[in-house]
């Protein structure tokens, strides 16, 4: 029998409608809805990019495709084992998982952007059901199709159609079935609460916001993450330096002690003062393993903020730091208030502090809207056409509560409890709903929040703004602190290496203890650490002032430049630059050279020296 009701034309007719909803349903692929948001979502972020927060490259997360100038670099160290500066940052633009997570922030605001875009356009629906009811003593089979389309407009005024088919087959009883098409309409605009333009897009306006201040954070992150590889590179060079000046200085320790020991053998020193050369060379040598130690676990800590497991195997280079020695070292070409001046206008974290301010601003205008009654006209229709063999008074397909539907987010998007029997009527209806502001505790708590909230704004900016003022004068005296210091180490190098020459001829000719030359070597190596130290120390200063007063610019391949309005000129006379730290050489290349004098070779009379 139920075969039978399959065969009727109508039913046909339904069933093919339906196979014909549910392939139209299933015709996207995961993957193509993956590549519709990717779409989406980069067309949005590249609306709120503007020029001045950088160049557009390396913000696309990693399963999609980028774009011509982002980076694409070889995960691979090289086979020289040597990982040069610009290969390092493009290691870490590439593979550091902060970076990595900040680029799917910025994707995931975008996307939620895109979700509430969507509430402003027009959404369509379709679906349909069959199904088996039984009510008294009749009971059948039935279905219905249905397409339709809902829309919120700016103006708060919500507008829905439905167009749809349905049957229904009597199994037993004594009515008939047969076949509807079904035609609803809902309008409600609201005149009251709800009907301010802004407070309906206020959402809308908000996450658009959201979406520029992520994109702006991503840029300021973008900035302070190349000056932290970038210093932390160096850093661990000047440790490596480090290590290989207390290699140096175990080496040179050593030469001293058989220097000594000559000396010694032969009563031009006391025994003891050898004793206490080698007690130094042990400590030398302590100093050595420890520097060693430091290095290798700065460089296992500098992988990971790379990207690359920590038993991956290389060496920074140290040309690096040979070239910092050898260029001329820049410095702006602005005083301190002219600094404070432009970071406070280029600072994109304090932009989006200020425009917060605007927000708040709005959601008093949304909060206050709250307060008002509610006064909302709604118009309908809800109509069913039978066909002329349906007796479809009593029974149908669709549930058509026009009245409950109204008050839905999407009114005619129907229930389905899949029972096919439920009444059809045609219904239309016309008129206002109204609620009187006669509770309005939680609205008004809301607008005395918001109140608060945008003074909250104001401190929040007003604080912010103080501390990148704080932030550029730090900036500032760290940059004059740290060119002054570089000049003065270098200027103790020299005379550090002056010194050690001096009292090791005083040692040869019995007019020094070996305990003036061991402070000598001691104040050398200490000389040299310190020298390094200055000179990265000056560089990690210059990039952080750039940082901080925001003219800083990532370049696409993820090094830096500064922007347009930083001249930058040679320090001025009270700040030299430096040559270099490794034309000064250490003691054995002089011993190498011949600049030391051998105690067995020398045959000329002692210099006159104060033996203090």
């Amino acid at each position: 029998m139920i075969y039978n009701c399959f065969s009727q034309k109508p039913i046909h007719l339904v069933i093919c409608g339906l196979a014909c909803i549910c392939s139209l349903a299933g015709c996207s692929s995961p993957a193509d809805y993956k590549v519709d948001a990717d779409e989406q979502v980069y067309n949005i972020i590249d609306e709120k990019w503007k020029e001045e927060f950088g160049t557009k490259a390396n913000y696309k997360i990693s399963d999609t495709t980028p774009t011509p100038n982002d980076i694409q670099v070889e995960k691979s160290i090289p086979s020289s084992g040597v990982l040069t500066l610009p290969h390092a940052v493009a290691l870490a633009t590439d593979c550091n998982r902060a970076y990595q997570l900040e680029k799917e922030l910025l994707y995931t605001m975008a996307l939620d952007l895109r979700l509430t875009r969507h509430e402003f356009e027009t959404r369509f629906f379709s679906g349909g059901r069959e199904g088996y009811g039984k009510e008294g003593d009749t009971e059948g089979i039935g279905g219905e199709a249905d397409f339709g389309f809902d829309r919120l407009l700016a103006n708060g005024t919500r507008i829905g159609t439905r167009v749809g088919i349905a049957w229904f087959r009597v199994l037993t009883g004594d009515i008939s079935g047969g076949l509807a098409s079904i035609l609803g309409a809902t309008v409600t605009r609201p005149l009251l609460r709800g009907s301010n333009r802004e407070v309906v897009m206020e959402n809308l306006t908000q996450a658009e916001r959201n979406t520029l201040y992520q994109v702006r954070s991503f840029n300021r992150f973008r900035k302070t993450f190349v000056v932290s590889i970038i210093s932390e590179y160096y850093r661990v060079l000047e440790l490596a330096d480090i290590a290989e000046n207390a290699k140096g200085n175990c080496r040179t320790l050593d030469w001293l002690c058989e220097r000594v020991e000559k000396l010694a053998a032969v009563g031009r020193v006391p025994k003891e003062e050898l004793e206490r050369v080698r007690q130094d060379a042990l400590r030398a040598l302590d100093l050595y393993i420890q520097a060693e130690k430091d290095y290798k676990q700065a460089l296992d800590e500098f992988k990971i903020d790379l990207g690359l497991p920590t038993t991956a195997e290389f060496r920074l280079d140290e040309n690096e730091l040979k070239a910092l020695s050898f260029s001329e070292m820049a410095y702006p070409d602005f005083d301190e208030s002219e600094a404070i001046e432009i970071a406070l206008v280029e600072r994109l974290d304090l932009a989006n502090s200020g425009d917060a301010i605007a927000d708040a601003e709005r959601k008093i205008l949304v909060a206050a809207d709250g307060l008002r009654g509610e006064l909302n006209l709604f118009v309908g229709v809800d109509a069913t056409s039978l066909s002329s063999s349906s007796e479809l008074s009593g029974v149908g397909a669709l549930d058509d509560d026009f009245t409950a539907d109204r008050n839905r987010l999407s009114p005619l998007r129907r229930l389905r409890d899949n029972n096919p029997l439920r009444s059809f009527r045609d219904e239309s209806e016309i008129g206002i709903d109204l609620e009187l502001p006669l509770d309005r505790v939680l609205e008004q708590n809301i607008y005395r929040k918001a109140l608060i909230t945008l003074s909250w704004r104001h401190r929040e900016y007003e604080e912010m703004t103080d501390w990148v003022t704080l932030e550029v004068r730090r900036a500032y005296r760290d940059l004059i602190e740290a060119a002054e210091r570089h000049r003065v180490q270098l200027e103790n190098l020299e005379l550090a290496k002056k010194r050690l020459k001096d009292t090791y001829l005083l040692l040869q000719y019995g007019r020094a203890s070996s305990r003036r030359v061991l402070n000598a070597q001691d104040d050398l190596f200490d000389a040299q650490n310190a020298a390094t130290e200055a000179l990265v120390g000056y560089t990690i200063a210059t990039l952080n002032f750039f940082r901080d007063t925001g003219v800083l610019q990532v370049r696409p391949d993820g090094m830096w430049q500064t922007a347009k309005i930083v001249d930058k000129k040679p320090l001025p006379a009270d700040l030299p630059v430096a040559e270099s730290l490794f034309v000064l050489g250490t003691i054995e290349n002089q011993l190498e050279t011949g600049e030391f004098i051998d105690i067995e070779t020398t045959k000329t009379e002692s210099p006159k020296y104060d033996n203090q």
